[in-house]
């Protein structure tokens, strides 16, 4: 396909996702940077984790999305007493007839909001990821493909500790994005208190099917990305590993770079946010826009980087400076 068909039929489904938009928009004021990465996670089939202090909208974008989609959806509480069969499934024995039946949990939906993934012990937090990694379960003696598309967007509470299970750093990697969300500005939390003190609710329709996702699915991965810009992407991720062959100075700040799957999922992103501006190529700076969402769960910092109250998209902002874009 050359670059002007591609253009033309990116022009096309990009008419899909500016209604999705304007849906979501009926309800939810600002949050732009949320809703393109639930969009990204949607058309890459990739899973997202959404960080925000309590009263963000992270659980009512979740929800406005999933209504925009053709697709069953369910929200999970994730409590510190949750058991892996109440999110999987498990076996029931029938007294009247002496065998077991399959009773199915609710990952058995198309999208799965884990609301507080951090409170859930560890090994409910396990079988649910490594659901999101398989794509299949095991209950019993069986083995269940999840539907398509199965997508899982988690979100946890960064301020309150008591009562949480912080996710280990292996099993966050599978999580395609990792956003931060910031209160809203002083506009939109008047416009928030108009809708939500003064105006009647409204009843948002669904937009697109799983026909229609499929096909921006395999449009995104045909979107244009140059040579020099896969350089740059692997660069970058390389950086994250040896900093000191980039001549970057924080090789003592980081214990272990960002995994081969930060490479795949920046340059499926990139893509995703040229087809959210209606591009049919990707610039250095889609690049930049994923790159932090989807590194900053994937490096992991040294002692010294905590001592000096350094984070993730310190060393992040760090790479940009140093490293050249083509």
């Amino acid at each position: 396909m050359d670059i002007q068909e591609l253009t033309t039929k990116v022009a096309e489904k990009h008419l899909l996702l500016s209604a999705i938009r304007e849906e979501i928009s009926k309800v939810l004021v600002g949050q732009q940077q949320l809703i393109d990465g639930l969009l990204i996670g949607l058309f890459t089939k990739g899973h997202i984790l959404i960080e925000g202090v309590p009263g963000l909208a992270k659980t009512s974008a979740v929800r406005m999305l999933a209504a925009t989609v053709e697709s069953a959806f369910k929200r999970i509480q994730f409590t510190p007493d949750l058991l892996p069969a109440d999110l999987i499934g498990t076996e029931v024995y029938l007294p009247k007839t002496g065998e077991f039946t399959i009773k199915k949990g609710p990952i058995f939906n198309n999208i799965i909001l884990a609301d507080e993934i951090n409170r859930a012990p560890s090994k409910v937090q396990s079988a649910l990821l490594e659901a999101m990694q398989e794509r299949q379960v095991t209950i019993g003696p069986s083995t269940f493909v999840l539907a398509d598309p199965f997508l899982v967007m988690a979100t946890q509470n960064p301020i309150e500790q008591e009562g949480t299970y912080p996710l280990p750093e292996a099993q966050i990697d599978r999580f395609m994005l990792k956003i931060i969300i910031d209160y809203p500005t002083k506009n939109e939390e008047k416009e928030i208190m108009n809708r939500v003190g003064f105006e009647s609710p409204f009843e948002i329709k669904q937009i697109i099917g799983k026909q229609q996702i499929d096909e921006i699915v395999a449009l995104i991965k045909q979107i244009h990305v140059e040579e020099k810009l896969k350089d740059y992407i692997v660069d970058l991720i390389f950086a994250t590993r040896d900093p000191k062959a980039y001549h970057l100075d924080i090789s003592q700040y980081i214990r272990f770079g960002a995994s081969p799957r930060a490479t795949i999922f920046l340059s499926l992103a990139a893509r995703a946010y040229a087809f959210l501006q209606g591009r049919a190529y990707v610039t250095p700076q889609d690049i930049k826009t994923m790159a932090p969402d989807i590194l900053r769960h994937r490096i992991i910092l040294s002692y010294e980087a905590e001592a000096e109250d350094l984070t993730t998209d310190h060393i992040i902002r760090n790479l940009f400076d140093s490293i050249e874009v083509p």
